[in-house]
């Protein structure tokens, strides 16, 4: 549980530095410059040409895209009722839709089950989560941020995401045989970076007073991502048989909160920051409580 204590830590400390530095939105831009584009790229360098993937774990893969799919439906309709602006619905798409699955989930898998269930969780961030970010993601923060909706420009702002990039190369490096040690450490190190400068730079905007229109949408996110999407994935496989370790890790992943990428990519095309900043905070905080009483209850 350490890492999750760092990750308070990290948020804790943005919040400090907010108050005593002259310009911390110009020092978080930079901070989430660097953990979209060179952290979050060599993570996935790093992990994705370890992964072996069997046929039954497309449960795992399917759940954070079923995860993903009622997120953005729950920001669609909850916008069409209360008349959202574009740029809230965005925001609530991408952080109930993408949940914190490595830096929350990796920790608190392996507090309540043991290394053993490490290698489910990456399948269901790396192959599950992380595609949809680099996918669906970049699709919902363009479409809702207002850029026209051409195919070709979306295609063009998927292929050119720097994760999506790293996660090709990443294939390819496994087929090969992976990495050199050497430079498979070196991407160690700046991945290792993604998580606290991630929370860092959202603590340096965060911003406690919120309205309550805004404290709507984070409700109304936050109750699909932390409470109906770990439900709906447990129905899932219990409909289809899956059941021990898998349906678990499954179901918590479903579980974890909102995704720190994810809230940074939103802010960077000018979706609603105030709420997708609020959701992280109160989602990542809310989970460390609500996965292990989730966990309790499915033993």
């Amino acid at each position: 549980m350490t890492g999750v204590a760092l990750l308070v830590a990290c948020l804790a400390l943005g919040v400090v530095a907010a108050r005593v530095i002259r310009d911390p939105q110009r020092l978080a831009r930079a901070i989430s410059w660097w953990v979209l584009r060179i952290a979050l790229p060599a993570l996935v360098l790093t992990l994705l040409p370890r992964l072996t993937f069997e046929r039954e774990l497309w449960f795992l893969v399917a759940a954070m895209w079923l995860v993903f799919a009622g997120g953005w439906a729950v920001a669609a309709m909850g916008g069409a009722y209360f008349g959202w602006s574009r740029a809230r619905i965005g925001a609530v798409a991408l952080t109930a839709g993408l949940g914190n699955t490595a830096f929350t989930g990796y920790p608190l898998i392996e507090a309540l089950h043991g290394p053993q269930a490490l290698p489910l969780a990456a399948v269901a961030d790396q192959l599950g989560c992380f595609i949809a970010l680099s996918t669906g993601g970049v699709i919902i923060a363009s479409w809702y941020g207002g850029e026209r909706a051409r195919a070709g420009a979306l295609i063009r702002r998927i292929v050119l995401f720097p994760p999506f990039l790293a996660c090709i190369a990443g294939f390819i490096a496994g087929q090969l045989g992976g990495w050199p040690a050497w430079f498979d450490q070196v991407l160690r190190i700046v991945g290792a970076t993604l998580s606290p400068l991630a929370l860092l730079a959202i603590g340096l905007q965060l911003r406690w007073r919120i309205s309550a229109t805004q404290l709507q949408a984070v409700g109304l996110g936050l109750g699909w991502k932390l409470m109906a999407a770990p439900l709906l994935v447990w129905l899932l496989g219990i409909a289809i048989g899956t059941q021990g370790l898998l349906l678990t890790v499954g179901v918590l992943q479903a579980a974890m909160g909102p995704m720190v990428s994810a809230t940074l990519l939103a802010e960077e095309r000018n979706l609603d920051a105030a709420v997708g900043h609020a959701m992280l905070a109160i989602g990542v905080l809310a989970s460390l409580a609500s996965v292990p009483l989730i966990d309790f209850y499915l033993r």
